[in-house]
């Protein structure tokens, strides 16, 4: 391999990285606004976490029938704008995400992970869930974008409080 070939499978694996990171940084980015979601939250930036032409969907019986889907920028941001109401729908909301695989072509990706989801509601029920989210991104304008998002329920089942105040053991101290 001469130089100049062995510089670009350099250049080729370097922008595979860092394709997958800013994928990474998109998803996360998503994942923090939703769990802030309410009257504040830039819903524009979170709408630009999509491509013009995105298409955002609950997939199977359970998410289907509760999320439907949504086609394009304006659909998925109207979407989103239901949840800004004070009180806001979620006094908990925090997404865990784990299982990840990226898988970048060009300006493309296909990318899933596992979420698990632990909310409680304004009016004080709470909830877990788990799904597997399939993604798939479109580097649009130089920026990776949701073009596809599919979210499919694993499990879910109301819990009680997520937030105790009962005492947190830890060993070594007076009391464990």
């Amino acid at each position: 391999m001469s130089s100049h070939e062995h510089i670009r499978a350099l250049e080729l694996r370097l922008e595979q990285l860092e394709s997958e990171n800013a994928i990474r940084a998109c998803m996360n980015r998503y994942m923090f606004l939703c769990d802030e979601l309410g009257v504040a939250s830039p819903l524009d930036e979170l709408a630009g976490l999509f491509t013009e032409d995105a298409v955002w969907e609950g997939k199977g019986a359970k998410y289907q029938n509760s999320f439907g889907g949504y086609q394009g920028r304006a659909a998925i941001k109207a979407m989103f704008a239901t949840y800004m109401v004070e009180p806001a729908h979620f006094s908990l909301n925090v997404h865990f995400l784990t299982s990840e695989l990226i898988q970048v072509s060009g300006d493309s990706a296909q990318a899933s992970w596992v979420m698990l989801q632990a909310s409680t509601f304004a009016s004080g029920a709470s909830h877990l869930n788990s799904a597997r989210l399939t993604v798939r991104f479109t580097r649009e304008q130089g920026q990776w974008r949701m073009a596809h998002f599919q979210t499919e329920n694993l499990f879910s089942r109301p819990v009680s409080t997520w937030n105790s105040a009962a005492h947190l053991p830890v060993p070594g101290k007076p009391g464990q």
